[in-house]
């Protein structure tokens, strides 16, 4: 019997100090917090995001002229990208996110990627998570090594949402994994009070899977508790809008409440747009617009927790330069990777920008990576977590970092 198969439940709402910034945007009230642990989000989007819609390049004259119907307008247009700096926009349907951006706690690094030139979303994501492209005997996800280089003894180490535990945490280290959206708060076989006292018994001794089964019945007990009190002071706010914001919802509470959990996970799939992609309107406005909201809950949620934690949103791969023949773009290489937290040097668009000019695309129809995603995480945990070289070459196996950090965190 595996030891997270008894870590299924919910979470505790609580809430956050906020300001208000005109009429669309918010940001964290800035506290003094007693120094403690770091923790780690990492959201993934599955299905390949298209980074050039996310964080425009506005001033490249090729973005607009190869994708004649999709492309964001300059900034200042009617439906124009949010100006980031000379170069780049944001998404008009990430307004939400913009005070991070000007409270300088979001930065983004485009142009970054696998180094692997698969286009399998399967392959591309199974390398990403393990940690090492191109190689595909990894037994292990680098977030479970990662869960054991932190030394967490809580099986709470490391919570993901989702209908079962997704690549990047598996491996030998215990973490909780819970249903998304309506199901995180459906009771198990386990909650009945006969079934429970026959297992209690069964699993009453020393051996290592009796130990599993207790330590995993201490913590939905804890996490059970969390629901309740949940239960108890819902009515005090909204519901947030859709699954993604539901479940960060739930994340955020949880690691805002319990210092045991260290490391988070969340995924939202929907991306593959090879058709009626849209431009600010459309299939992936859509998408951005719930990811943003998610992506505001999740800070709100956390509230001060924020301060001292980091969320990386990554997705396996980006999508072509030139839209398609039905509206939408294809599978590519290079994308955009975004980092959220009260260490991120934000405010600023990272990375060696390559161009999108037909002689410096990748294989003459993607934007080339300049920057290796394992160069972003790195910092994470070197600058943000205060891992040592030896632990990093654990979580990342044959990768070397590059002698000038990116200085993002």
């Amino acid at each position: 019997m595996r030891r997270r198969q008894f870590l299924q439940t919910a979470a505790l709402g609580t809430g956050a100090t906020m300001i208000t910034i005109g009429t669309q945007g918010w940001a964290l009230r800035a506290q003094a917090l007693v120094p403690t642990q770091q923790n780690l989000i990492v959201v993934f989007l599955r299905g390949a995001v298209d980074g050039l819609n996310v964080v425009v390049p506005h001033g490249e004259p090729n973005y607009f002229s190869s994708r004649p119907t999709i492309a964001i307008p300059q900034p200042g247009q009617a439906g124009g990208a949010l100006n980031l700096d000379s170069h780049f926009g944001l998404h008009p349907a990430l307004a939400p996110l913009m005070p991070l951006w000007q409270h300088k706690t979001l930065a983004f690094v485009h142009a970054c990627g696998s180094p692997d030139p698969n286009r399998s979303h399967f392959e591309a994501q199974e390398y990403m998570e393990n940690g090492t492209p191109g190689i595909t005997s990894t037994p292990d996800g680098w977030m479970n090594r990662l869960l054991a280089s932190l030394g967490v003894k809580s099986p709470l180490g490391a919570i993901s949402i989702g209908a079962t535990t997704p690549r990047i945490l598996s491996g030998r280290m215990p973490v909780a994994n819970l249903p998304s959206g309506k199901m995180i708060a459906r009771p198990l076989p386990v909650d009945r009070p006969a079934v429970a006292a026959a297992f209690s018994k069964l699993y009453q001794g020393t051996s290592p899977i009796d130990q599993a089964y207790q330590e995993g019945v201490s913590a939905r007990r804890d996490l059970i508790g969390d629901l309740e009190a949940e239960m108890t002071t819902a009515n005090n706010g909204a519901p947030p809008v859709g699954a993604l914001a539901s479940d960060a919802r739930h994340l955020g509470d949880l690691m805002a409440q319990d210092s045991r959990i260290r490391l988070g996970f969340l995924a939202a799939g929907g991306w593959d747009t090879h058709v009626r992609q849209g431009a600010s309107q459309g299939l992936l406005a859509d998408q951005l617009k719930g990811l943003g909201e998610g992506l505001a809950t999740l800070v709100q949620a956390l509230g001060p927790v924020y301060q001292r934690t980091t969320i990386l949103v990554m997705s396996e791969f980006g999508r072509t330069v030139h839209e398609n023949g039905n509206g939408g773009t294809d599978h590519g290489h290079g994308n955009v990777m975004w980092l959220l937290g009260g260490r991120v040097q934000g405010g600023k668009v990272y990375g060696p920008w390559p161009g999108l000019e037909p002689e410096q695309l990748y294989q003459d129809r993607d934007l080339a990576i300049t920057t290796d995603f394992r160069d972003v995480i790195d910092q994470v945990l070197t600058a943000h977590l205060e891992l040592r070289p030896s632990d990093l070459r654990v979580i990342f196996p044959h990768y070397t970092a590059p002698s000038q950090p990116l200085g993002v965190v």
